[in-house]
């Protein structure tokens, strides 16, 4: 599958994790794709996340490793991986 990431290679930038898993919101805020708690779960709540190309509205939802999350931010989607 082909990215719309901002990259301009294609490439999504890998955010590594510590465990096996982990949340939705935590994983946002760790990949600089939002600022805070509150900002990630706006972002959520609004439809503007997806998961692997999927809409995902659960902030609680649980990641693992090879999940690709986009948010749709205004200067254009931003992209990153479970890593």
């Amino acid at each position: 599958m082909v990215s719309n990431s901002a990259s301009e290679s294609g490439a999504v930038p890998e955010v590594p994790i510590r465990d096996d898993v982990i949340r939705l919101g935590q994983f946002l805020k760790l990949a600089d794709l939002a600022e805070d708690g509150a900002q990630a779960r706006d972002l959520i709540a609004d439809g503007e996340v997806r998961v692997n190309g999927e809409v995902e509205t659960r902030r609680g939802r649980q990641l693992v490793r090879g999940d690709v999350v986009s948010v749709q931010m205004p200067a254009g989607e931003e992209s990153a991986q479970v890593g």
